[in-house]
């Protein structure tokens, strides 16, 4: 494994800016990623994750601020940078043609391996993601999920201390998602930090350490998932209606019960609400049964990092920006 300096921070920037013509898809951000953790990034689509892995992995300038790799500069040191970190991308980098042992031999020459190593190398990686049994056929024939494990395997070549993973599960079924989960919690285990950009919530809720929350190029919140859904209320009220046309109906009654505002699930008929206190509840169901509205089904719960993203930014997390470009810059 490469030698790092001497450092508790994996990844410190401090107000990264990156334009595109009158387009800001970076605004001013800081982080900072702290050695052997999983950092989650996350945000819908055109939030800026993608560019500002780019900016920290030096594939794209920084138009602003400043960011460091372990201690090293990214701008005045970037050939240092790269032998520091591993990049997945939200695509494959592996050639359709080869075979996967042909593909992972190629990437350990190209970093430098002689040709016995990077052929011992790749076997390794092949066992260690469980891609053994398909090592000789070509990638074409490979599974979306078996991909995106040789993928990662690739990234691992010069075995770098810092992993950036972008959006690493995406268009991955449930099955292949959890392999690849596990396949990052060992990464961390063997001493390895990873940076995740992701826009599932489940993801970031599963494997993040801490969190930041990017929306429209800036970073609107931080912290670990539990503080960031303690910020919204100890616990959720989740409520669907008998008749999905009560939902308004029901959202006055919350408004009027707890003075909060409810989160609207219209074509589920039902609302979620933020409860400071769990035993809010009972009231907010009596001042419904008194109005004579009917309640399908009733639980409350923690809240979901769903909720966070919608609290602090006003819509989902899987909504799309208004500007798709922002994540596809070469």
């Amino acid at each position: 494994m490469t030698t790092t300096p001497e450092t508790d921070l994996a990844v410190a920037a401090a107000g990264l800016v990156k334009t595109f013509g009158a387009q800001r898809a970076v605004a001013t951000v800081d982080l900072e990623v702290r050695r052997g953790e999983v950092f989650g990034v996350l945000g819908p689509n055109g939030a800026g994750k993608t560019t500002m892995l780019k900016m920290l992995a030096t594939l794209l300038p920084i138009d602003g601020g400043e960011a460091s790799i372990f201690g090293v500069d990214v701008r005045r040191q970037p050939h240092m940078v790269r032998q520091l970190v591993g990049v997945t991308g939200q695509y494959a980098s592996v050639d359709e043609n080869l075979t996967g042992r042909e593909n992972l031999w190629l990437f350990g020459r190209l970093l430098g391996l002689s040709s016995s190593r990077a052929s011992a190398t790749a076997g390794e990686l092949l066992e260690r993601f469980g891609l053994s049994d398909a090592a000789d056929k070509r990638i074409s024939a490979f599974s979306g999920g078996m991909r995106r494990r040789l993928d990662l395997a690739a990234s691992l070549i010069s075995r770098p201390p810092l992993i950036f993973l972008d959006e690493p599960t995406t268009g991955l079924d449930p099955r292949t998602r959890g392999q690849m989960w596990d396949t990052i919690r060992d990464l961390v285990r063997d001493g390895s930090t990873v940076l995740l950009t992701t826009q599932y919530l489940d993801e970031a809720d599963q494997l993040a350490d801490r969190v930041a929350v990017i929306d429209r190029g800036r970073k609107v919140a931080e912290g670990t998932p539990d503080e960031l859904k303690t910020s919204v209320g100890s616990s959720t009220l989740q409520l669907r209606m008998s008749q999905p046309v009560d939902t308004e109906h029901a959202a006055v009654v919350v408004r009027r019960v707890l003075s909060e505002e409810p989160v609207l699930t219209p074509e589920a008929g039902g609302l979620n609400v933020a409860l400071v206190d769990a035993n809010h509840a009972a009231e907010v169901l009596i001042a419904l049964r008194q109005s004579g509205l009917s309640i399908a089904s009733a639980t409350v719960q923690k809240p979901t990092l769903d909720e966070v993203f919608m609290a602090i930014t006003g819509h989902g997390a899987e909504d799309e920006s208004t500007d798709l470009t922002l994540e596809v810059p070469a």
